[in-house]
């Protein structure tokens, strides 16, 4: 199978990245949202898109 280095690399550094944090999501959404607010950049929040059933599953009655 071949391996992409590239790849590789980025799932070396998101598992450092990872560890750093004892796998703590909270700690890791934490850090991220603080880069965030660091970089400056002018953030979008679009809204939710909720599906219906009906969308999800056109043939379903």
């Amino acid at each position: 199978m071949y391996k992409d280095p590239i790849l590789e690399e980025i799932h070396k550094y998101r598992e450092e990245y990872a560890k750093s944090f004892n796998y703590d999501l909270k700690a890791i959404f934490e850090d991220l949202r603080k880069k965030q607010i660091a970089s400056g950049r002018k953030v979008v929040k679009l809204p939710i898109k909720r599906w219906s059933n009906t969308e999800l599953h056109p043939t379903a009655s």
